[in-house]
């Protein structure tokens, strides 16, 4: 059974990759100087953030085309399984790292925001890919927290750190509304599988079966986290992927309505609510009238 380690401290990932621990709550390792290590998956009780000087084509996970092979960057939230197993074979690392506790955070605005950065529960797969111009920005910032690192800590270090590492963070979401863009392209293809996703499940009778679809859900079945997903969708159509589905409910709903056999009882059914007034509820929310609304204004109009 494959091994999953656990690394709680940013001194225990120190030590894992073989670097002095300069401050005990956030590291910048640089990989490049750092001696051969032995790869595991591990268990993260930190924030991490790798920047990779590698071309996609070397990379071991998922690889599609890319408009951006000047560097790769991966983002690991605590609570989550990142890394492979080398089976004991001694591995030559590259790149950078950034590394920092969730304490570090605490009482500043940083701890307060920090999960509005969703890319954190992005896929490996779902990688931030850049530019050379971006490349040099993100090396500038990590120089920066590596900087202040060295320096003697005082009542300011915790400040300037956190705040640089704010800074660097939204770089990083800046680049990947970039990379929403500039893939746009393939963005549009899973729109297109998103949109037949959605018919497939509500003509096929899942709905009735399953429920409505959750975001969830649909992520799972186009191969991609819910955080990328949901981000990628509002990115594409300006809506949530949550108001999207719902969307797309009503419209499977006004056809169902058309049809005077039906009861609002079974339409709801249906369209995988439990109960009635759930479905008229949104449904009132999404056209501003009720589901008996809509049907006698359509009956009267014909």
């Amino acid at each position: 059974m494959e091994e999953v380690k656990r690394l709680d401290t940013v001194r225990q990932y120190n030590d894992y990759v073989g670097v002095d621990t300069l401050h005990p709550l956030v590291s910048v390792v640089n990989f490049n100087e750092t001696p051969t290590i032995i790869h595991y998956r591990h268990y993260m009780g930190i924030y991490a953030i790798f920047f990779k000087n590698i071309k996609c084509g070397n990379m071991t996970y998922g690889c599609q085309t890319y408009d951006y092979e000047d560097g790769t960057m991966v983002f690991v939230q605590p609570g989550q399984v990142y890394g492979i197993d080398s089976n004991g074979e001694a591995v030559i690392p590259s790149g950078y790292g950034l590394v920092f506790h969730p304490d570090l955070l605490k009482g500043t605005h940083l701890g307060k925001t920090i999960g509005d950065y969703s890319f954190f529960s992005y896929e490996v797969n779902e990688a931030l890919h850049l530019s050379k111009k971006e490349k040099m920005t993100i090396m500038e910032s990590l120089d920066k927290i590596s900087a202040e690192i060295e320096q003697n800590i005082d009542k300011h270090s915790k400040t300037l750190i956190v705040s640089n590492i704010e800074l660097f963070l939204n770089y990083c979401m800046r680049f990947y509304d970039r990379q929403f863009i500039t893939r746009s392209h393939a963005n549009k293809d899973i729109l297109v599988r998103f949109e037949n996703l959605l018919i497939d499940y509500f003509h096929s009778g899942k709905a009735s079966v399953l429920g409505l679809p959750s975001v969830a859900y649909c992520a799972d079945q186009l191969h991609l986290s819910p955080n990328y997903f949901g981000d990628l969708i509002k990115k594409e159509t300006g809506s949530t992927a949550l108001d999207y589905i719902q969307t797309k409910m009503i419209d499977q709903a006004k056809t169902y309505i058309f049809d005077r056999s039906k009861t609002f009882n079974e339409i709801a059914s249906d369209l995988g609510f439990k109960y009635q007034q759930h479905f008229t509820r949104i449904f009132k929310q999404k056209t501003g009238m009720t589901p008996n609304e809509y049907r006698n204004l359509n009956l009267s109009m014909n």
